[in-house]
């Protein structure tokens, strides 16, 4: 098992009054791993949340004010452009459920704060995909993807179809039908999701119920390859479940849920490692339901190096070895291995040549 050093900023994530005795080094420190994790300004939500901002060292609330003036900026862009999302959808008669952290936002969830992305995700039903895809393109949305192996990649055997951007705001929106690929072995039911879904108030928009918020976000965190912003997707994990968790059937609901779904795995993982590195407080009893017959020594070398920030300070000799190892793990269980391995190759040969990859 990897021993685990906690880094400056998860230290402070965990209790911020920790930053209080920081002298500028470590100040600088905290900044540049909070920035290299896209968590400086959810860094600076959290110093407010307990009425630490007017106590912190004037160089380093410089840095923060600007982190949170930029996600308050960026807050009324989302929701001019959840508007447009709607209007060009309205005249569908299909549910417009939006995905992780545009759902956080309409939802008022805490892990709302300070969340910045580069895209709206939302979630329509499969028989509806075509519609939407049309009604969008009409409003403005056009994609990139042109090559015809990524046109068949996306519609044939992912989740999604191909990314689309608004062609005056420059914008980004994933349209999903569901929350895992097709040639993934635990592609869960999407009428169950919808089935599940709760309605925002006075919007026609709808969001994943709360524990299906934290199976997706632990899906997304677990079986994705990419972990520049691991711990951002973390720390939203953390903030999740110390919100739902107040509600006492919260616990017992996510457990049957992920079985239900099944996505025992990336809950037994979100748990484990949320409650290692950020101290989430889960109780025993939950984290020894969830486990799975996983051998924890092997993930825990690879987990507790690949979720913290992508930051010289964080990595070891064997930090980018282990995000290797995920990436490939990604793609197996994203796709059989017929598939995974010419299609690996492909994007190994279009790397080598500079081109764009998925």
């Amino acid at each position: 098992m990897k021993s685990f050093q906690q880094p400056i900023l998860c230290s402070v994530l965990i209790d911020p009054h920790f930053a209080l005795n920081f002298n500028l080094r470590q100040w600088d420190l905290l900044i540049r791993q909070a920035r290299s994790a896209n968590l400086l300004a959810r860094l600076g939500y959290l110093f407010e949340s307990v009425g630490l901002l007017n106590q912190l060292p004037a160089r380093a609330l410089t840095h923060i004010m600007s982190a949170q003036v930029y996600a308050d900026r960026f807050y009324i862009a989302l929701q001019r452009e959840i508007s447009c999302i709607k209007e060009a959808l309205n005249s569908l008669n299909a549910p417009l459920v939006l995905l992780k952290g545009s759902a956080y936002f309409m939802a008022g969830n805490i892990a709302a704060n300070g969340r910045l992305f580069s895209d709206v995700d939302i979630l329509v039903p499969e028989d509806k995909l075509s519609a939407v895809e049309e009604a969008l393109i009409k409003a403005g949305w056009m994609t990139n993807t042109i090559d015809p192996y990524d046109q068949k990649y996306y519609r044939q055997w992912m989740h999604e179809i191909p990314p689309l951007r608004h062609l005056k705001r420059h914008t980004s929106i994933d349209v999903h039908h569901n929350i895992l690929p097709k040639t993934n072995r635990f592609y869960p039911d999407s009428n169950k999701l919808f089935a599940n879904s709760v309605k925002i108030p006075d919007h026609n928009i709808w969001i994943l119920a709360p524990e299906d918020r934290v199976l997706h976000s632990a899906m997304h965190l677990f079986h994705e390859g990419e972990f520049t912003q691991g711990l951002r997707d973390l720390s939203d994990l953390d903030l999740l479940l110390k919100e739902f968790s107040i509600q006492e059937s919260f616990w017992k609901k996510l457990l049957l849920r992920s079985t239900e779904l099944q996505q025992q795995i990336p809950l037994f993982y979100a748990l484990r490692y949320s409650h290692r590195i950020l101290q989430t407080p889960v109780p025993e009893s939950v984290l020894k339901a969830s486990k799975q017959p996983i051998n924890t020594i092997l993930m825990d070398a690879l987990f507790l190096r690949a979720l913290l920030p992508d930051h010289n300070s964080c990595n070891d000799k064997w930090t980018g070895l282990a995000r290797s190892l995920l990436f490939i793990r990604s793609h197996y269980l994203k796709m059989p291995i017929y598939l995974m391995v010419p299609h690996l190759l492909r994007k190994t040969y279009r790397r080598i040549l500079g081109k764009e990859l998925h």
